[in-house]
């Protein structure tokens, strides 16, 4: 009677833990992806500038960006196959323009800027809102890449989903402030770069896989 009892709990932690997972797993593979945001975050925490002020911006509004992505599709389950086949298709060829792309920096040399050291906060705080709500990427990351992966999960499946990519952007964002010097240091190494380029390709691939195995079973 004891294990008929703690098995459906046990399936119900590893269902949750599995969503966790993948969503960490992604928003680390699409936020590792070097931008202007991450480089101005590197220089600010190598002056020491507002570093918790900067860092608490993006990681806020990183987090509330993945849950309006993640939900937003909440609201379109009316959606016919027809259409979900065809966003799903697009998403295919977003990724692989993704990875396109990474292919392409395997080769790039990336460099900090020597930037005068600000004490102005109302400048900084209006600089990394530019830096975070003007960024492109930071919209077709959150709305279209991970809202799109998790549309078809239940509503449950896609808070833990959302909550696995939040806790990868408050631990990087956090981490990327006040380790600056750090990652400072491994930009100016190309092979760093090489290696996570290759594992966001990789996993980026893989999505593409499990996408395109999911429109032919449809």
């Amino acid at each position: 009677m004891c294990w008929e009892t703690e098995r459906p709990l046990m399936l119900h932690f590893l269902s949750i833990m599995e969503n966790i997972i993948f969503g960490f797993l992604t928003g680390v593979s699409l936020i590792l992806a070097l931008g202007p945001q991450n480089i101005f975050v590197i220089e600010q925490g190598l002056k020491r500038n507002y570093i918790f002020t900067i860092t608490s911006i993006c990681a806020f509004s990183d987090v509330l960006l993945i849950f309006l992505g993640v939900f937003i599709y909440h609201f379109f389950d009316f959606i016919s196959l027809k259409v979900e086949i065809f966003l799903n298709i697009i998403l295919v060829l977003f990724l692989l323009r993704f990875i396109r792309i990474k292919f392409k920096e395997l080769k790039k040399n990336y460099k900090i800027e020597n930037i005068k050291r600000s004490q102005n906060i109302k400048n900084i705080i209006f600089k990394t809102l530019g830096f975070t709500y003007l960024n492109p990427h930071v919209y077709s990351d959150t709305v279209f890449i991970l809202g799109n992966l998790s549309k078809n999960f239940l509503l449950r499946d896609k808070f833990y989903f959302a909550l696995g990519a939040s806790i990868a952007s408050i631990i990087f964002f956090y981490s990327l402030g006040y380790m600056s010097s750090l990652f400072a240091k491994f930009i100016k190494k190309h092979n760093i770069w090489t290696y996570i380029n290759f594992f966001i390709i990789i996993f980026m691939t893989i999505l593409v896989v499990y996408i395109i195995y999911d429109i032919y079973n449809r």
